[in-house]
């Protein structure tokens, strides 16, 4: 427990809190926040997971930590993502996001984590030490250029939705859908029928098995926790579906509330067919039709050429990591893969000018452990690279690599070896999964 001005106190919630919680959450956000809290905390991560600021007996401000892996290359990161904040109104501008933040970096970091992800409102994570590093796929309307065919909507682009509110679930549980989708240059198909239904617990298994599937292409991903799947089927804020053919599972959507729209995310299918029927059958759940593009899987290809173009705004996710050294050396097997790929090895030095960071080359070893200094100005001299600290996330798990970095930013540089920074720093493509739908 900490003593906060005012007399108010921080301290990890209690099952007493459980109704206040709930009410402060669904003021601030949305009916469905209630539910997905109480999920969280009533789980494995337990009532420690959140913590609140209290008034006396009143709650008045809350935050939870949730866990995290994300993979970069073949190397996973423990990380935490922090969720369902939410202050009273009487009692804002006082602080208290901040100390809550300061809860849950501290606790993030005692659970062994390297780095935290989340999803924020514009600008106001970065005063909490998060930058923009991610970029979030674009949700896409389907084409209306007359690319269509039987079954499958055009529409007019839709309004993003927005989280909370009750999915609503069409008719009955399932629906059988005869299927003819446009194919590249007009032609079209008929892969046959496929059974839409909600998922339930027994389709865990699979559908952990698709996005997993669906997420290997990508050098940067975050799955969903093998809890979160129980999470997701049980809340009220998203539907996962998924389609049978032949008695099998062989793909599966997560939908928003269909209100002005259905928006259609964390597609997943074995093979063209499979994405081509669930395109269709997700129209029964609602149109128009939104739906977020993931370029290297299976329906990211298939659906392609049936998507209008992105919108030109930036949507990414924020990270921040506190201890770089940490992060680096967990890379160390990743960045050595790279060096030796291009036959670059040797000692590296990477200066966030007020600390300076080298990892010597062995040959046989590749990278070794990383040496932290003090500020090093001018790291070039060191035959080093210069990257600010708050562009470290971006370096690590962004689009643009050193070089685009360096082309946007005076303050990250590859110094005179860019044939070794480039070949350590390459861009990115990501794909992460969260609890919340951020579109």
């Amino acid at each position: 427990m900490t003593t906060l001005p005012g007399g108010l106190e921080l301290r990890t919630s209690r099952p007493s809190d459980l109704d206040q919680i709930g009410a402060l959450l669904v003021e601030r956000g949305e009916e469905a926040d209630a539910l997905d809290h109480r999920l969280v905390v009533e789980g494995e991560l337990g009532w420690d997971a959140c913590a609140v600021v209290v008034d006396g007996d009143r709650v008045v401000s809350t935050a939870t930590l949730l866990d995290e892996e994300v993979r970069v290359g073949d190397v996973v990161l423990p990380a935490g993502q922090v969720e369902l904040v939410a202050t009273d109104r009487e009692y804002e501008g006082r602080g208290l996001v901040r100390a809550l933040m300061g809860w849950a970096h501290d606790r993030s970091r005692d659970r062994g984590h390297l780095l935290q992800v989340m999803i924020g409102i514009p600008y106001f994570y970065r005063l909490f030490g998060y930058e923009y590093a991610i970029d979030m796929p674009r949700a896409r309307s389907l084409r209306s250029d007359g690319s269509e065919a039987d079954d499958v909507p055009v529409t007019a682009p839709a309004a993003r939705d927005d989280l909370g509110g009750a999915a609503t679930v069409p008719d009955g549980t399932s629906s059988t859908v005869g299927v003819r989708a446009a194919a590249p240059g007009g032609s079209s198909r008929a892969p046959g029928a496929g059974r839409l239904r909600p998922a339930t617990e027994a389709d865990v298994p699979v559908l952990a098995a698709l996005q997993d599937a669906a997420q290997a292409p990508y050098d940067v991903a975050m799955p969903h926790p093998a809890e979160r799947w129980r999470w997701i089927l049980a809340h009220e804020g998203s539907t996962t579906w998924v389609l049978e053919r032949g008695g099998s599972v062989v793909a599966s959507a997560r939908t928003g509330p269909p209100d002005d729209g259905v928006l259609v995310a964390e597609a997943a299918a074995v093979d063209d067919d499979a994405a081509t029927a669930l395109l269709a059958a997700l129209a029964d759940v609602g149109e128009p039709l939104t739906v977020v593009h993931r370029p290297l899987t299976v329906p990211g290809r298939a659906w392609a050429d049936l998507l209008e173009p992105p919108g030109p705004g930036a949507e990414q996710y924020y990270a921040r990591i506190e201890r770089p050294e940490l992060v680096l050396d967990a890379l160390r097997p990743v960045l050595s893969a790279r060096l030796r790929a291009d036959d670059v090895g040797r000692d590296v030095v990477i200066s966030t000018f007020g600390r300076h960071y080298r990892m010597p080359w062995t040959d046989e070893a590749g990278l070794g452990e990383v040496e932290v200094g003090g500020p090093m100005q001018s790291p070039g001299v060191a035959g080093g690279a210069g990257v600010a600290p708050d562009r470290l996330p971006a370096l690590l798990l962004g689009p643009l690599g050193i070089d685009g970095l360096a082309q946007l930013f005076p303050d990250v540089y590859s110094g005179a070896d860019r044939e070794l920074f480039t070949a350590l720093f390459p861009p990115q493509t990501a794909d992460l999964l969260t609890y919340y739908l951020p579109w």
